[in-house]
């Protein structure tokens, strides 16, 4: 029987370094010719997506954490913050001084200072997940953040999601008050470790993005399989018929997972691909 696959990219696909291990792109195209389907399915907006990742090949994308759905070329959902939405986050954003990228298809656009406020909180970022000292010695936020653009209109109506440094975890608390037409959330670190805070379309999140494709397809849950590594992956491996969880993954998806494979480091999604007879 052929399979449906979801998968997560950072942490899953590529390591925390942007590296895609040789053995993930042979189980990714070893599986299509056998004709399974295979789907990105990221927080990621299509900007994000360096030729590396894409030039895999899949069959369709999900991004933003759900927020788009792509099949075959095929454009199946777009839901996108309304501009004067998003036009009032900016000016909140601004008038508390803390600084922002814009997420969306057409690039990540940052906010005036971002370079120099970023610098250092995506190098702990990296650290965290890994990375060496050495590693991050000279790292920009551009080579963390695929897609970045400087100076550009930051007043739109293509944006998937919003991403801002936090000062403290109360500006998270605060975001989520003065916006709760959209859904706020945080990255980077568990609870009010977190770097980051978010906001989004509301009421979207991978696993009703997976419904919305098999439907489309005509296709049961039966068939599904998704992978991993994140506590914003669980719903989509709670929706999949089989969960696997990275090796490298947090506490909360390997506690959950049916599956869980080794680090993405250590070949991790080929002997998961293997071992579910997908190769």
């Amino acid at each position: 029987m052929k399979k449906i696959i979801f998968l997560d990219v950072d942490g899953t696909i590529i390591d925390y370094d942007n590296h895609i291990p040789d053995s993930a792109k042979i189980a990714i195209q070893q599986s299509r010719k056998n004709g399974h389907l295979v789907f990105l399915c990221t927080g990621r907006s299509k900007a994000e997506m360096p030729n590396e990742i894409l030039d895999i090949g899949f069959d369709g994308i999900i991004g933003g954490n759900g927020s788009y759905i792509v099949y075959k070329n095929q454009v199946l959902m777009h839901q996108l913050i309304p501009y004067e939405t998003a036009k009032q986050v900016v000016d909140w954003l601004e008038s508390r001084g803390l600084e922002f990228y814009l997420e969306s298809n057409n690039g990540l656009f940052a906010s005036r200072n971002f370079r120099d406020a970023a610098r250092q909180i995506l190098r702990i970022y990296a650290l965290g997940k890994g990375a060496s000292e050495d590693q991050i010695l000279n790292m920009e936020p551009e080579d963390a953040l695929h897609g970045l653009i400087y100076n550009g209109e930051l007043y739109r109506n293509d944006l998937n999601k919003i991403s801002f440094i936090l000062h403290s975890y109360q500006d998270h608390l605060d975001s989520k008050k003065a916006f709760p037409q959209l859904k706020a959330g945080t990255w980077g670190g568990r609870g009010e470790s977190a770097l980051f805070g978010d906001l989004g379309v509301k009421d979207i999140n991978k696993a009703h993005a997976v419904n919305i494709i098999l439907k489309h397809l005509g296709a049961n849950h039966i068939d599904t399989i998704a992978f991993g590594d994140a506590k914003v992956d669980i719903p989509m491996l709670e929706t999949c018929q089989i969960g696997v969880a990275m090796g490298n993954g947090g506490p909360e998806i390997l506690a959950m997972a049916d599956i869980i494979t080794d680090d993405v480091r250590q070949d991790g999604l080929y002997n998961a691909f293997k071992k579910l007879n997908l190769l």
